[in-house]
């Protein structure tokens, strides 16, 4: 056990403060930051900072224990080893991994080494769903893991081969691009015609653009960017949504990297439309290895005059960017849960109305948009609005870029029109033999064959931009329980519907994998999922059955098949 001077952890604790700020808002940077030093966060550690911030320890502990990447207990490896569980991993063959894992280090998943080397865990998506299964180790990435990898990564691990250098950045594979990612647009270019532009202007050109955000929700642009600027208050703020959690999305991650300059000149657009002067880039925890590489984007802006004090000359428009992380909680992809976690508080949505727009980011009036969002902003104000509606639909406008992973021949990032038929997209990815498609990630629909006819767009199956691909062979039942592991775990626990709906729907899939859930039960469970729809307070709980209900629609012969029923005795399937 560690022997901690508190007088030390104090000069830690202030030497964070100024450097991440004195409120309450620093609170999430500090507790990682203390956490690299000690490995994890004591209680004397937790206690120090809540006594430094004015606030009760118990408020420390609540967010330490809220976010999954936060560690309080002493007992875990030197190596936290990470394998990725969710469904595109699980395709890819994430169980021998997971065998050759436990087999070489003698542990289960969940437990510590005896010389306290290495830790197993699993853990939510981690961006890699067309290179998986994807491992982290710490904080590095490693793509497309089989058995010797596996064994690989563990030998180096005992030589310290994390200390030698590693690539950061995992490299994208986009398989088609079109006019958003073949753009042509210069760095600034964007920017510098939009600060020649009203304020107005701008707003009207993303109007009349139709643009809508591209997270998932579909809100309209220029009417958040409207409502921000026309509401009172000296402070407001831009957030860039990059939280990117979705089980079977990694199109932001490509984008973060590819489209640096886009997105920030889009971010600054914004700010400058709405008479922000401060931005957060909310960083999911899984992509770490891609902060000093934004970092040192955002400090090459600053030396070019592109943030901070009177960008490009334009006094009084002052702007600058500052990179929070998130902390492994998928619930922070809501843009209230988000602002929560920014001002240093547990990511638990809040009720609205009121709105960010008006109270976002400590009160003040916040605009959240994700990445794509952003880089699609700052290209309609450098091509023009009529440039963005050449593709889509009359209430989908303009192209969308997708995540495409699963039992297809070409898994990778693809760029097509809102309105592309299921069946067109499944062509471009090698997937013409599914069986079935989620679209929309763990929170969107699964489509069976029968409706591969329809349309991806706003007005029949919204996509923030997971597309993953079930083949012939799929367990769909399988499927369902991935999902709803998912959801019970990434639950902020927050409303009933959604903390206690959701294991019984888990609970109902075990009873159908074991076939002991007759039809009578399984048509109370759909009940349920539609009364979790209905009555959970946020996105989450709201479409934490669309997957389960869905597959139960198209594939109930299937998940009540003989097949089932055959793993049962005699005695078992009589009762049943």
């Amino acid at each position: 056990m560690q022997i901690i001077d508190r007088q030390k952890i104090n000069n830690q604790i202030e030497d964070l403060r100024k450097k991440y700020g004195e409120d309450r808002s620093a609170l999430m940077p500090i507790l990682q930051d203390l956490q690299e030093i000690y490995g994890y966060l004591p209680d004397v550690v937790m206690q120090e900072t809540a006594h430094a911030m004015g606030i009760h320890p118990v408020e420390v502990e609540g967010v330490a224990s809220f976010y999954s990447f936060f560690r309080t207990k002493e007992k875990q490896g030197k190596y936290v080893i990470r394998l990725c569980q969710t469904i595109s991993c699980d395709l890819a063959g994430k169980q021998n991994v997971a065998r050759q894992m436990e087999n070489e280090l003698g542990i289960k998943f969940g437990e510590t080494t005896k010389d306290g080397m290495f830790t197993l865990e699993y853990t939510n998506c981690l961006g890699m769903c067309d290179q998986g299964p994807a491992v982290m180790v710490n904080d590095r990435l490693f793509a497309k893991v089989d058995a010797e990898k596996a064994f690989r990564i563990i030998t180096d691990c005992r030589r310290d081969f994390l200390k030698s250098d590693f690539p950061e950045v995992v490299p994208s594979d986009v398989k088609k691009a079109g006019p958003i990612l073949d753009h042509g647009i210069k760095p600034v270019e964007s920017l510098k015609k939009a600060l020649a532009m009203p304020r107005s202007e701008i707003i009207a050109t993303i109007r009349e653009s139709g643009l809508k955000g591209r997270g998932g929700a579909g809100f309209p642009t220029a009417i958040k960017w409207q409502l921000a600027g026309a509401a009172k208050g000296d402070k407001k703020y831009v957030v860039c949504n990059a939280d990117e959690g979705e089980p079977g999305t990694f199109k932001d991650r490509m984008l973060l990297y590819e489209e640096t300059d886009l997105l920030l000149d889009g971010m600054t657009i914004g700010a400058y439309a709405v008479g922000a002067k401060k931005g957060f880039i909310y960083l999911r925890g899984e992509y770490l290895y891609m902060r000093k590489y934004l970092e040192k984007a955002l400090e090459d802006r600053r030396t070019q005059k592109l943030l901070g004090g009177n960008i490009l000359g334009y006094k009084e428009f002052n702007f600058d960017i500052e990179i929070r992380m998130g902390a492994g909680a998928y619930v922070c992809g809501e843009e209230t849960a988000l602002i929560e976690s920014l001002e240093g508080y547990r990511g638990e949505p809040r009720n609205r109305p009121p709105f960010p727009v008006d109270t976002g980011f400590q009160g003040n009036p916040t605009i959240v948009n994700n990445v794509e969002t952003f880089i699609d902003a700052a290209l309609i104000i450098s091509k023009g609005a009529d440039w963005f509606n050449e593709h889509g639909t009359d209430k989908s406008k303009g192209m969308k870029i997708f995540s495409i992973s699963g039992d297809c021949e070409l898994p990778g990032i693809y760029e097509f029109p809102f309105g592309i038929k299921v069946s067109e997209l499944l062509k471009e990815a090698g997937g013409i033999n599914a069986k079935a498609v989620q679209i929309g990630g763990a929170s969107g629909h699964c489509i069976a064959r029968k409706d591969f006819h329809r349309t991806i767009a706003f007005e029949d199956i919204g996509s923030g931009g997971s597309i993953i691909v079930f083949g012939p062979d799929a367990d769909m039942l399988q499927v369902a329980k991935n999902f709803l592991e998912f959801f019970v775990e990434e639950s902020c626990g927050q409303c009933t519907p959604c903390r206690e709906g959701n294991p019984k729907l888990l609970e109902g899939v075990e009873l159908l994998e074991k076939g002991r859930c007759s039809v009578t039960y399984l048509n109370e469970l759909k009940k349920l999922g539609e009364t979790i729809q209905v009555a959970s307070k946020c996105g989450l709980g709201q479409s934490s059955p669309n997957a389960f209900l869905s597959i139960v629609e198209n594939f109930k012969s299937e998940i009540l098949s003989p097949a089932v029923a055959g793993k049962l005795t005699k005695e078992e399937q009589y009762a049943r």
